[in-house]
């Protein structure tokens, strides 16, 4: 028998839980914060990143904004102090920032801000990485997603979870010509496979947020596509 994410989503609120969320700029960081605002679960909601977002909502009013120089993170620790889980989904690409700052924002920033969060409170850091990630590919994104995911391992959460989604089905404000023929081109192999290859945004945001509630007795957890396109489903039967 499937969880009861609805009773597990009750319980967690009267836990008086905040979060932070790295990356919200972003195409999977922008509907997860709209689910986190939804869902109700944080009595604090704090989005770190380099410019301030602009909202027309009201059921963004509340929503704490921290300002972060992202190549002098050690400055803004105090950004990262008093949250119970952090998310992240900051990442960038090689042709948009180059080698060096895919690197540098991907590895660099992803891990300084897991040190920062873990050494200001936070027990729980959620990653967003890529399928495929390995630490021993000879193909840089692979690598570098791996290595983050390694080094960040290391710093012992209490707990971890890794979320190595596949191409993402979203319609990006940002221009990546590739991405954008790989999901024209992976469009009906999406719906006659939805879980082998690719996935919605939509689906990796509410995984994300279905892990938090959801108890583990394991400390760090890997959830490859499949794994996150059920546990983004779960309880969406009752939900219609």
């Amino acid at each position: 028998m499937p969880p009861d994410i609805f009773k597990l989503r009750e319980m967690y609120r009267t836990l008086n839980k905040s979060c932070f969320i790295l990356g919200a700029s972003g195409e999977t960081g922008k509907v997860l914060l709209q689910e986190v605002l939804k869902s109700r679960l944080f009595s604090k909601v704090t989005l770190i990143g380099r410019r301030k977002l602009t909202f027309e909502s009201a059921m963004y009013e509340d929503v704490i904004q921290e300002l972060v120089d992202f190549e002098k993170l050690d400055d803004h620790a105090s950004a990262f102090q008093g949250h119970d889980v952090g998310f992240c989904c900051l990442g960038t690409t090689r042709g948009k920032a180059g080698v060096e700052g895919f690197i540098r924002v991907d590895h660099d920033y992803v891990l300084k801000s897991a040190q920062l969060s873990k050494a200001g409170g936070c027990t729980h850091f959620l990653l967003q990485s890529s399928k495929g990630a390995d630490a021993k590919s000879s193909m840089l994104y692979p690598k570098i997603k791996g290595q983050v995911e390694a080094a960040i391992e290391e710093l012992n959460f209490y707990r971890y979870s890794i979320f190595r989604p596949g191409v993402l089905m979203c319609d990006r404000e940002e221009s990546r010509p590739m991405e954008w023929m790989a999901r024209k081109v992976l469009a009906p192999i999406a719906y006659m496979f939805p879980t082998a290859i690719s996935i919605p945004v939509t689906v990796v945001a509410k995984a994300m947020l279905n892990n938090v509630v959801l108890p583990s007795e394991k400390k760090a957890e890997l959830f490859h596509n499949k794994d996150v396109h059920e546990l983004g489903h779960l309880g969406e039967t009752k939900e219609k």
